[in-house]
This record gives structure tokens, C-alpha cells and sequence, in this order.
């Protein structure tokens, strides 16, 4: 293994001892700072960072903190953060997408919806979609237009409220420069409503040796007050980009007339004939991240909460309306799963409640997508997408096997760095790992589906005596039923480990989001914030993930693959 030493300890000399050392030459002739600055040095090198190239770990848990609450109430839609500000026609719940790295998506909602027995559709041409942008204060030397859409949400049940949203305009801006602040309004100038004055900054060019500043991970999200610690930390911690892994609003934990969410739909509406949705509070999630989207892009991939039944079998209205997403750019014509680069970075965001069979198209598309990646211009492939195929929870237990028994050599041939994946409501992150085996060449997962939702933190594991789910439970929305008995190891025979599975590095069952900062070619500092840090100035789990590419390189894998190492260890 070749690792730029040098390289990473300037990067991690400036991130760690440069303040120290300029207070140092600033009071050399303080006896007092001097020491004071020493002892901080110190403690400091105790609190030193592990990195992946000591792993694999041995198993930790961490225990729910009793004196947390499980969970909490979705916060009601009169809130100040969800409720309506702007009038008529004026925009609203503006958000920003990467389109490619010199274009971006700025989306936004125009006009009322309207919910009850009869709706009527407006018609989305009676307001423009503009964008004016430009490097500088109140001078636009850009304009662009787009387009406008809406969606119904209709059930064929008496007695169910219709929704038929406001008008959401689309516009992607082209020709921007890296590294680079834009400020921007949007709206219809005909009508005289134009948003304010808002400011984002571009992403760094992939093949300039520069990667994206932090990008923040979340996942599951929903809108309780535990919803609004998560997210006032992630500002906090000022990313530059977001990955929402699925789960956004929890809408359908609803009936469609309102009234109070439930934290288990099936409990609480058991005659329900389909599973409802309270459509306005995708209006109130727009408007409750709307300060942090406007000036941070935020790359979305569905969830099963997204999936939202209607009349005609329709789904995933909501989120195949109100997203941009680069599926034309990537190739891939489908908002379930696209691609993009961020300066040294390859994103590759799956769908895991559409086809993924090695048959259908996500599954073709996502084989020439790895196959075009340059690894010398974008060196880091981080894959994310919502249900984990590593999850030592009682919840969600391989749900997903199916998935992954098709997916996974694929992204292992490839040499997928991180995974990134949410569904389960706790925090887990795994050793690098393949096919249920430690592989020093493996992605390291991780689960982040600790957002803050009203359906509360998970805290059961599957090798907690008594709480191995049965083959019947866990049954997925989409796709086949794969559960299997392990064929090896501690677990050998039986459908759960009796203690933390070997490739579960560490959990921890806690709300909070995860921020992940790319030093260079081969590091990657990875942070997990819990909900209660913010009150600590502390954090949770936290790691280097370092590349090895000499060593996982295709030619060794494939030896791995001659091998029939690719084979499942796990039996029916």
C-alpha cells in the first residue's frame, strides 16, 4: 500500500496543532499560554482518531441512555417552522440540487394546495419559473427558466381527502464557475414575485485534486422536535452538501384528514383501507428545511415512507414531483436512482423499492455507470441508498438480502468505499466487510437512520436474547423475501447471531446525523453527532476511513472471484 503520508499529516497538522502552534509564536514570551497551549497538544494526542487500516475492530455497543426519551410528537403544521410566510404567488420551500458540476437544480413551490373530498387541480402554467443569478449583490448576469408541475394525490376510498399540491417550479442553471458564491432569486418577475436574495457556493471540479467541504448524512428524518435538534446541529456543522438517505417526512403516518401522526400506522389505524398520507406536511418539511436547502444542496433517494399508494396503484408522487435530481445527466432516467461527482468524489445513490434485479434496468444502468468512474479523477465511490444490507437490529433484520445478493459483488468488484444507508432508527457502522466476511478490501456501511422520526430510536438488537426476529417478520415492500441461516462462523445454523455479529464495528442507538470530510485521495475523516452533543460540544463515533488502493485493486479481486468467494455463505 502507497499512502501520501505527507499529504495527510500537513492535512491533519492544519486540521488539529496549526492553532496551537500560531498561538505558540504569537506568546512565546507567556509562560502561562505556553503551557496551557502544551497541555491541550496533549490531550489532543490522547483523544487520537483511529483509522480503518486498524481494523477490524472488535464489536462495541454502546447502550440507549435511559435518561433520553425513545422518541417525540411530530411538531403540529401551526408551528413556526412548518407554517406558510410568504403570500400569492411569492416562493417558497426552495431547495437546491447538484446537477453537474457546473449546472445546478433550484426548486421551489408557488400558490396553495388544496385537500378535502373534491379538489381541483390548478394549472402550472399561470406562473413562471425564473431564476436570476450572478457572482455579485443585486447583479444578475444569469437568467434561466424551467418548468412547472404539480401532482394529485387521489384515493378510491369514501370518505378519504384528495390533495392537489401548489406549483412547483423546476429550473437548472448552467456554466458555473468551482468554488465559486452565487447569489440568486427566483419566482415569476411578470407577477412581480420574486423571492429574496439568496446565496449558494459551487462544489470543486472532479480531476482538480479538490473534494467537497463537509457533507452531511442523514437519514429518516420526519419533523419532531427531536427532527429540529437534528437539524439545528447539522447547520451547526455547516456542510456544503447533504445526503438524505430516504424517509423524509413521514407524511404517511397520517390519516388524510390530519389530526395527530401515529408512531406505528398499523396500531393506531387498523382498518385503514390503504396506507394514508397527510399530504401537507411535505408543504411544512419544504418550508422547516428551506434555511438549510436554499444555500446547500440536498441529494434525496426514496424510502419506503415515500412510497405513498394511490388511486390507479400510483406511487412516489411527492417525491418524483418535488425533486431534482440529475437522472437525465448520469444517464439513468430515473429519479429512484442517478449519479453524480462532486470534485474528487463519485456519488451513486440506488433505489431499493424499484427493480434491482441483474436483469432489470437500475441493475445495467449502474454496471456502465462503474464502469465509466476514473479513479483518477475521482478517487473516493460512495454509494447510499435506504435499507442497509449490514444491520445487526432486530429491526429491519435482512430485509434486504435479496438486494444484496444481487447488488453487492457488483459494487465489491468496483471497490465501493463507503456505503451509506438509513431505514433502521439507530446508529451503526460496520468493519469493512463482503458477502458477511471481514475483507480488508470491503466497504465500510454505515447506518444513519437516526434522523429524529416520530416511529422513535430503535434500541433491539438481534442477538439481544429473545429478540431474533422470525423468518416471517421483516418482509420488505418491494422485492423478494431472501432470509437465510448463516453457514459459518458463531452463528452457523440459525437465523441470528447469539452476540454482535464480527462485522458490526459499533452502535449505538441515539438521534443524530453524521458529517464526512474528505482529507485527500486516501482519508476521509467520518463523524457521527449524536443529538446530545450539541449541548456538549462533544460527538459521537468517529473514524478515518483510508483507502487502500493498491491493495484492492480489480486484478486482486478478481482473484478473490476465481476463488468463488462471491458465492453466498448463508443457506436457505
Amino acid at each position: 500500500m502507497v499512502v501520501d503520508e505527507e499529504e495527510h499529516s500537513a492535512n491533519h497538522k492544519s486540521r488539529n496543532y496549526m492553532p496551537f502552534m500560531e498561538k505558540y509564536e504569537l506568546f512565546t514570551s507567556s509562560t502561562i499560554l505556553l503551557l496551557a497551549v502544551m497541555n491541550m497538544v496533549i490531550a489532543g494526542l490522547s483523544q487520537r482518531i483511529p483509522t480503518t487500516l486498524e481494523g477490524p475492530f472488535k464489536p462495541t455497543t454502546r447502550s440507549f441512555d435511559p435518561s433520553l426519551r425513545r422518541g417525540s410528537d411530530d411538531l403540529p403544521m401551526n408551528h413556526p417552522r412548518l407554517r406558510k410566510n410568504v403570500t400569492s404567488n411569492f416562493p417558497e420551500q426552495i431547495a437546491l440540487a447538484l446537477s453537474t458540476p457546473t449546472s445546478m437544480w433550484i426548486s421551489w413551490v408557488t400558490g396553495d394546495a388544496q385537500i378535502g373530498l373534491n379538489v381541483t387541480p390548478v394549472d402550472p402554467s399561470t406562473v413562471g419559473s425564473e431564476v436570476w443569478y450572478g457572482k455579485e449583490r443585486g447583479k444578475y448576469s444569469g437568467k434561466q427558466t424551467g418548468v412547472s408541475v404539480i401532482y394529485n394525490q387521489l384515493y378510491p376510498f369514501e370518505g378519504l381527502w384528495n390533495y392537489t399540491s401548489g406549483i412547483i417550479h423546476h429550473v437548472k442553471i448552467d456554466g458555473l464557475e468551482p468554488e465559486t458564491k452565487y447569489y440568486y432569486k427566483c419566482g415569476d418577475s411578470s407577477l412581480k414575485a420574486m423571492s429574496e436574495e439568496l446565496v449558494f457556493e459551487t462544489l470543486p471540479l472532479p480531476g482538480s485534486g479538490k473534494y467537497p467541504g463537509r457533507i452531511a448524512v442523514i437519514g429518516d428524518l420526519g419533523l419532531t422536535s427531536n427532527s429540529t435538534t437534528t437539524i439545528d446541529h447539522l447547520i451547526k456543522n455547516d456542510p456544503s452538501m447533504i445526503l438524505m438517505v430516504g424517509d423524509l417526512t413521514y407524511a404517511n403516518q397520517y390519516l388524510t384528514t390530519g389530526g395527530k401522526g401515529a408512531s406505528c400506522y398499523s396500531c393506531q389505524f387498523p382498518d385503514a383501507p390503504i396506507r394514508e398520507t397527510y399530504q401537507p406536511r411535505w408543504d411544512g418539511w419544504g418550508r422547516f428545511m428551506e434555511p438549510l436547502t436554499s444555500r446547500v444542496p440536498m441529494m434525496v433517494v426514496e424510502g419506503n415512507h415515500e412510497i405513498e399508494p394511490q388511486v390507479a396503484n400510483v406511487s412516489f408522487q411527492s417525491y418524483l414531483t418535488r425533486f431534482s435530481v440529475p437522472s437525465n445527466e448520469s444517464g439513468s432516467n430515473s429519479n429512484f436512482y442517478y449519479s453524480f461527482d462532486s470534485g474528487g468524489v463519485h456519488f451513486i445513490m440506488l433505489g431499493a423499492y424499484v427493480d434491482y434485479n441483474k436483469t432489470g434496468a437500475q441493475y445495467v444502468w449502474l454496471q456502465k455507470d462503474l464502469q465509466k468512474v476514473d479513479r483518477s479523477v475521482t478517487p473516493w465511490l460512495v454509494a447510499a441508498w435506504h435499507p442497509p444490507w449490514y444491520n445487526s437490529y432486530s429491526s429491519h433484520y435482512q430485509e434486504f438480502e435479496c438486494m444484496r445478493l444481487e447488488m453487492e459483488a457488483l459494487l465489491y468488484e468496483y471497490g465501493v468505499d463507503i456505503v451509506f444507508s438509513g431505514h433502521v432508527h439507530a446508529y451503526e457502522r460496520m468493519n469493512r466487510v463482503f458477502n458477511y466476511t471481514l475483507d480488508s478490501c470491503g466497504p465500510v456501511y454505515i447506518t444513519v437512520g437516526d434522523g429524529g422520526n416520530i416511529e422513535k430510536v430503535d434500541v433491539d438488537h438481534a442477538d439481544d436474547p429473545g429478540k431474533c426476529p422470525s423468518a416471517s417478520d421483516n418482509i420488505p415492500e418491494c422485492g423478494g423475501v431472501c432470509h437465510m441461516n448463516f453457514s459459518f462462523g458463531p452463528a452457523k445454523g440459525k437465523f441470528c447471531w447469539d452476540r454482535q455479529p464480527e462485522w458490526s464495528a459499533y452502535r449505538e442507538s441515539s438521534f443524530g446525523h453524521g458529517i464526512l470530510e474528505f482529507v485527500n485521495s486516501t482519508y476521509a475523516l467520518w463523524t457521527w453527532h449524536r443529538n446530545q452533543d450539541i449541548y456538549q460540544d462533544s460527538h459521537g463515533d468517529q473514524i478515518y476511513i483510508v483507502r487502500q488502493p493498491e491493495l484492492c485493486s480489480n486484478s486482486s479481486k478478481q482473484k478473490v472471484f476465481n476463488k468463488g468467494k462471491v458465492h453466498p455463505w448463508l443457506t436457505e
